[in-house]
């Protein structure tokens, strides 16, 4: 196992009820900047609570953060922080609101002229405006991590940014809040959090055996709750197991002494930016085909997954190996989830050769866990998602 150091500062609120316990997290004398989606939590009664739980603090509200937080929006939103003397950040919402206000957070302290360059030239963001968040939809683990995605439309670029001072200070997660999700996004939140720990998992033995164990057991537990959620969202107990999965699936403790791939994401995020797939979906779409091109770098990792996640006890590693990768593409088709870009568009021809252009031109020549992922090898892996 690798050398690590671990530190979450998150206070996690679990359970029923628990949104009215926002008003004790915040500070009494704080002007909050409430910051959600499209409006759905108007709708379902999130809203409602959260207002009445702050209905002694003052607060700015600011709606309309789209699924991939678009820099345009979080711009005007800045501009609120700025105007407005906002001393505290509140997201209600899922990882894309929750994105968006982290971005917020490190933009309102950062001095340079331009905030994408946050994004564009990594600067890490050591202490940012203190946030909390209200989670409504399972599935990003941002609500106790410090990362987040942001995405520019004008040049159609996906990025990522961080930083320890991008842990929220507590984030809310009341698994009622499920029964209002399309079914659409509830695939998404199910597929998203698996798919996160495989990037964590998916790389090669190191004798971590507890890491091991515990991204195994988030996989095992998305497998059995799955068609539960997707059945009944009412269910309460499959609601809390799927919620806090995800939450589990991305705070930090899986990766911790282990190598990480994230080349799924790298690749996914590009199909996001190049034609506005849902993002749980690009990830789908990609990894399948990562694993069989990667196959015998992965193969040993992949056979312990299907021996233990998928109960694969026939045949050699090689057999065994092949058979999880099956096994994992048909558990996203189960969800709902097709898995090939030409399933999502007939404008594919040419996007393996654009992603490998666009991830020369950044720099970025060495991807995945051994960090020998070149372009021109991610080239192929999507031609083979085609």
């Amino acid at each position: 196992m690798n050398n690590f150091e671990f530190k979450n500062p998150t206070k996690i609120i679990f359970g029923k009820d628990t949104i009215q316990k926002v008003k004790e997290e915040i500070p009494q004398d704080a002007k909050v900047l409430l910051l959600y989606g499209g409006g759905s939590i108007k709708k379902n009664g999130i809203y409602d609570q959260v207002k009445t739980a702050l209905a002694n603090v003052e607060v700015v509200e600011f709606g309309g953060i789209p699924a991939n937080p678009e820099y345009a929006t979080l711009i005007e939103a800045l501009k609120v922080v700025k105007d407005q003397n906002i001393t505290y950040l509140l997201a209600v919402g899922g990882g894309s609101v929750i994105d968006g206000t982290k971005f917020l957070s490190a933009a309102a302290v950062y001095d340079g002229e331009t905030p994408w360059d946050i994004l564009t030239k990594n600067i890490r963001t050591e202490k940012g405006m203190p946030f909390g968040t209200v989670l409504t939809l399972p599935a990003t683990g941002s609500e106790m991590n410090s990362g987040a995605v942001i995405t520019r439309a004008e040049t159609k670029e996906k990025l990522a940014m961080g930083g320890p001072g991008l842990f929220p200070e507590f984030s809310i997660l009341d698994p009622q809040v499920i029964t209002s999700i399309p079914q659409r996004q509830l695939a998404n939140g199910l597929t998203d959090a698996f798919t996160h720990v495989l990037e964590q998992y998916m790389t090669y033995p190191i004798g971590a055996l507890l890491q091991d164990r515990f991204a195994e057991s988030i996989l095992q537990t998305i497998i059995e709750v799955a068609p539960k959620v997707l059945k009944d969202p009412t269910d309460y107990q499959a609601a809390s197991n799927f919620m806090w999965s995800c939450t589990m699936a991305l705070n930090g403790l899986i990766q911790k002494g282990v190598p990480g791939d994230w080349a799924v994401h790298a690749i996914g995020h590009e199909l996001t930016a190049l034609f506005g797939i849902d993002h749980a979906r690009t990830l789908a779409i990609i990894a399948p085909s990562h694993y069989t091109f990667n196959f015998e770098d992965k193969k040993e990792k992949l056979a312990q997954y299907g021996e233990r996640v998928w109960n694969i006890t026939a045949g050699s590693t090689d057999d065994k190996a092949k058979a999880a990768i099956e096994k994992t593409t048909a558990f996203f088709h189960e969800l709902g989830i097709d898995t090939k870009l030409s399933d999502y568009t007939k404008d594919y021809e040419g996007t393996a050769e654009e992603i490998s252009k666009r991830f020369t031109n950044r720099g970025w020549t060495g991807l995945g866990e051994h960090q020998t992922l070149s372009p021109d090898k991610v080239e192929k892996i999507v031609k083979m998602a085609y």
